[in-house]
């Protein structure tokens, strides 16, 4: 009987330390685990703690530099707000007409023969107002005006050298404009109005040919209006006209004037149309 009641007595010590134990191994786990857990919520937490912190700032920090008005948090970014200030480029037309007029200008400059104009031609004085020039002289008893217009007035020779060759070398831009000539004495004028000939007929050497001609003839008092007669130099009797070239070649209107005055024209001309270029190239450009 002793030995039954020993026998009990052990396997119930036995139960009660496996008990015991489980206990606190349960317990220990359940410390371990709830300590592992609360690791994670509060590494979590502080991480969506972090977060938001972040989010508020940058939304905060966003909308202290965002000034266009809109409302919108966090959603402009860096290229657009450089496109709202970048200034727009010029259509492509407008570019490519500034590129060639930059070298058009540069070309026409360094074929340009005279870079300042003369004050004076063969003794007449210049005054230049845009297109139209006035050449003054004055002598004792009478004013000699000469006044051009160097619009519509560049023409180009034809082409010299061998017909053959590729390459044509062609002469330059010339400049001759028709031109008044007004011999005035007191209150009363004797105009001309004369052009340079197309063709002049080749002179021998024991001729004289006229590189311009008399295209017509007037004489008034005052200011001159539409009711002033005119005649064309075409009708004038050949000795009378003749007669009127000696007198303009005595006032110094001469072959040698008209080859001066048109150097003249010629180079005022292409200063002229240098400034127009620059004119178009500052108007697109926009200045």
């Amino acid at each position: 009987m002793s030995g039954i009641v020993k026998a009990t007595h052990r396997v119930l010590q036995t139960c009660v330390k496996t008990a015991n134990l489980s206990g606190l191994v349960s317990r220990t786990q359940t410390a371990v685990k709830r300590d592992f857990t609360r690791g994670i919520w509060h590494m979590s937490c502080s991480r969506r703690l972090d977060g938001t912190l972040a989010s508020t700032s940058l939304l905060h920090n966003h909308s202290n530099t965002c000034s266009c008005g809109c409302g919108l948090k966090a959603l402009h970014t860096k290229a657009d707000k450089e496109d709202e200030h970048s200034i727009k480029p010029k259509p492509l037309g407008e570019r490519e007409l500034v590129e060639f007029l930059t070298e058009e200008i540069v070309a026409e400059r360094k074929a340009q023969k005279v870079k300042t104009l003369p004050a004076e031609v063969e003794g007449f004085t210049v005054k230049g107002d845009g297109a139209e020039v006035v050449l003054t002289k004055q002598l004792k008893d009478e004013t000699i005006r000469v006044t051009f217009n160097v619009n519509h007035t560049v023409d180009s020779d034809d082409f010299e050298g061998d017909v053959q060759t590729e390459k044509q070398e062609f002469s330059e831009m010339r400049s001759k404009p028709q031109f008044e000539v007004d011999l005035v004495r007191g209150d009363t004028t004797l105009g001309f109005t004369c052009s340079y000939l197309q063709d002049p007929p080749a002179a021998s050497a024991d001729e004289y040919n006229d590189v311009f001609g008399i295209d017509e003839i007037t004489l008034y008092k005052g200011e001159w209006n539409d009711k002033v007669y005119a005649v064309a130099g075409d009708v004038l009797d050949g000795y009378l006209y003749d007669l009127l070239m000696n007198l303009l070649e005595e006032k110094g209107i001469s072959n040698e004037f008209a080859q001066k005055l048109s150097d003249f024209s010629t180079a005022y001309e292409h200063t002229a149309y240098i400034n127009l270029l620059e004119s178009i190239s500052k108007f697109t450009i926009g200045k």
